[in-house]
């Protein structure tokens, strides 16, 4: 018994090793120790859990803890992770997101579901509720003055090119209608409080424009999400036809590089700092007052170090505005300097990371020509 453990376990280190088995089948993560037995991939601890959640499917166990017999140390073998991902990944969209290990639980729970429990990728062609063009339903979107989540019907229409909602359900002109090439997309569970909640931001009249939403059902608000990927999808195949699908996905919703809370002075840099929310959103930087505002209070665009931006740790000497934080940031443009502090060093290197990753990108034709946001700068 004792060898014949040993013998099972010296086989599964085996599998274990290939290079193929290195990292999460679900999320990327490197050196999962979780696998399903019924499925045949490696996986992380987390993802194991959300495994664990659909055991008509998936049978998990851990890769050091629990004892392996020899049939399923042959069916590790037979499958892991490429070969199982041959047949439950064959055929996904190119515009669907597959999330990382950095992920939202809900993005990462539903793509775990759409593989194995629902089988949305294993045929061609298949049907799927978010890749006919069109989508209606019902979302919770909060109000912009009073805070309230309310439900509101939305239409997105690929044939209209556009996102709509109405206030009413027999309205029969929507309170907007945004373009799909303005939208961004992106979870925030924490920020909006709620495991499925969505933001939906859209430029107007040159400012981003926040739109807070939810669903109760997990799979809902990411059929929305995907569906709203899918339509800019095919948008944008039809305005840039010679783009390659890798460079039209690369267009698609993005999450932002960073938020979270910093200190700002006005224009003049004598003005006492004050604590504000901010989002960088690739080449914008915008504060809000709250981090639920539905416009912020101020942007700048930030653009490359040819073009004479930069950013510096710490603030410059003589600063004389009263900060109660002391981790200071300098951002350098054409125009002025922007001067923020930190209420961590962490938090003040991650912002550096965070802007000097976008400073060091060359510029595309289309970030030339919105570089006019640099006239929407920070008031004080």
């Amino acid at each position: 018994m004792a060898g014949g453990n040993e013998r099972s376990m010296k086989a599964l280190k085996e599998v274990w090793k290939r290079a193929e088995n290195s990292l999460c089948a679900d999320c990327g993560k490197p050196d999962p120790d979780w696998a399903s037995s019924t499925l045949g991939v490696f996986i992380c601890l987390s993802c194991s859990g959300i495994h664990r959640n659909i055991p008509s499917i998936s049978k998990v166990k851990s890769l050091k803890m629990d004892y392996w017999d020899d049939a399923q140390v042959q069916f590790l073998a037979k499958h892991g992770n490429a070969v199982t991902k041959a047949v439950y990944e064959a055929h996904i969209p190119i515009y669907y997101y597959q999330p990382t290990y950095n992920d939202c639980q809900i993005l990462r729970e539903q793509w775990i579901r759409a593989k194995y429990e629902r089988k949305e990728f294993t045929e061609p062609g298949k049907q799927l509720p978010y890749s006919d063009g069109v989508k209606e339903g019902i979302l919770w979107k909060r109000g912009r003055d009073n805070g309230q989540f309310l439900p509101r019907k939305f239409l997105l229409s690929e044939r209209e090119g556009c996102l709509k909602y109405f206030t009413k359900q027999d309205a029969k002109e929507p309170k907007i209608n945004v373009k799909i090439d303005v939208i961004n997309a992106t979870f925030q569970p924490e920020k909006i409080g709620n495991p499925n909640g969505l933001q939906i931001t859209y430029l107007k009249d040159n400012k981003t424009r926040n739109i807070f939403v939810y669903h109760e059902s997990g799979k809902e608000v990411v059929d929305w999400f995907n569906a709203i990927r899918s339509v800019q999808f095919h948008y944008l195949k039809v305005a840039f036809p010679i783009a390659s699908d890798n460079e039209i996905k690369n267009r698609l919703t993005r999450n932002f590089l960073k938020e979270g809370y910093m200190e700002k002075t006005g224009p003049k840099q004598r003005e006492a700092f004050k604590k504000r929310w901010f989002t960088l959103d690739h080449r914008r930087l915008m504060y809000f007052k709250d981090p639920l505002d539905a416009f912020a209070k101020g942007e700048v665009f930030v653009g490359s170090g040819e073009n004479g931006y930069s950013v510096q740790k710490g603030l410059p000497s003589g600063t004389q505005g009263n900060f109660s934080w002391h981790y200071g940031i300098t951002i350098v443009t054409p125009d002025r300097e922007y001067l923020f502090t930190c209420e961590t060093e962490t938090d003040q290197l991650e912002w550096i990371r965070a802007f000097t990753s976008v400073i060091n990108q060359a510029m595309t034709p289309q970030e030339y020509a919105s570089k006019c946001l640099d006239a929407v700068s920070f008031p004080s």
